[in-house]
């Protein structure tokens, strides 16, 4: 019979051959079918049929006939034919049509384009972004991929430095040049560790250190706290001694010193047009209140760049606001109105009681 050659040309046919005994006659041909995928062809030709179709035609075609059948059986559409039996035969005919259409193109020796019935994801997927940087979910690898572009641009500024470096001692003294290259040779983990030793090198290769006070004497030693390591105190002290002042606490002076004067520049300004202002009197404190504003965006460009330096995230400063120093200009300029008025009232008062 059909099944039993389909059955001996499978390896799952012939152990099935070689059991026989185990398996009731009756069952013999549906699983031997089963297993090696064996479809006759009344089959496909009534799946074809269900579907509306005619053999030869494309996979779009199929899909484009399964979802307008499957809308119109389905039993949860609001179809008039709905029909639960309708959709399952659909639903099976669909599937003999794909299994014969994937037959076929198996078949086919020439046929070189990609399986459109599996689905094939691209290996190695998370290495075509981030430079193939970091593990983990896309926002981790991002992360990590930010902080492995700071470390590589951290590594370029220090070899454009050491190069620097190198070639302005080039023309200096020998001795300084050999003491500056055999310190390069040390290798120095972190990259504060190696900027600092830069600029120690730097220094010594100008000569700044030639003239210290207190060359050639030992350091003194305190006695103040024991938690504190002795180097970075004396360190401290040479430095503070020596007038260092870091630059974020000189930008945060500046800032202070710089809102203060446009602080008095402005209510002067106000005090000068007098109460109430003509018609020329308001263009020119239009004209003031345009400049101030300038002034103080180019202040909060100031107040950016202290933020980016200060090592305290407690001690960052805002931007200071145009409104805001206006409404405060103008209560400071009543407040000293209204003070001028009072003494001036009790002078008046004093003049009349003499």
């Amino acid at each position: 019979p059909q099944w039993l050659c389909v059955m001996l040309s499978n390896n799952m046919g012939h152990r099935l051959m070689g059991q026989g005994a185990m398996i009731p006659r009756k069952l013999k041909p549906f699983l031997c079918r089963m297993l090696s995928g064996y479809k006759p062809k009344n089959d496909v030709q009534d799946s074809y049929k269900i579907l509306e179709l005619e053999e030869g035609c494309s996979l779009d075609d199929v899909r484009d006939s399964y979802r307008n059948l499957a809308k119109k059986y389905h039993p949860d559409s609001s179809s008039g034919l709905a029909d639960s039996k309708a959709f399952i035969r659909v639903e099976a005919a669909y599937r003999v049509v794909l299994n014969d259409l994937a037959a076929k193109q198996k078949s086919d020796p020439g046929e070189e384009e990609e399986d459109q019935f599996k689905s094939k994801s691209l290996q190695h997927r998370h290495y075509l972004s981030f430079e193939g940087v970091g593990i983990g979910t896309p926002s981790q690898r991002e992360k990590q991929y930010m902080q492995f572009r700071v470390d590589r641009a951290t590594e370029q500024v220090l070899e454009y430095r050491q190069q620097r470096l190198e070639s302005l001692c080039a023309g200096s003294d020998l001795s300084r040049a050999k003491d500056v290259r055999q310190s390069k040779k040390v290798k120095i983990t972190q990259a504060v560790e190696r900027l600092v030793e830069d600029l120690i090198q730097e220094s010594m290769a100008k000569g700044d250190f030639d003239n210290l006070s207190g060359k050639g004497k030992p350091l003194q030693k305190f006695s103040h706290s024991p938690h504190i390591d002795p180097m970075t105190h004396n360190l401290n002290r040479i430095l503070i001694d020596n007038g260092y002042q870091p630059e974020w606490i000189l930008l945060q002076k500046e800032i202070r010193e710089t809102i203060e004067r446009l602080r008095k520049s402005i209510v002067a300004s106000r005090r000068k047009l007098g109460e109430p202002m003509t018609l020329s009197e308001q263009k020119q404190w239009g004209r003031i209140c345009e400049q101030f504003a300038e002034d103080i965006r180019k202040l909060n460009k100031r107040v950016d760049n202290f933020n980016l330096v200060v090592p305290i995230l407690s001690r960052q400063m805002v931007h200071f606001s145009m409104d805001k120093e206006i409404l405060r200009a103008r209560k400071t300029y009543e407040a000293v109105v209204e003070k001028v008025s009072d003494s001036d009232m009790k002078e008046n008062e004093g003049e009349k009681g003499k």
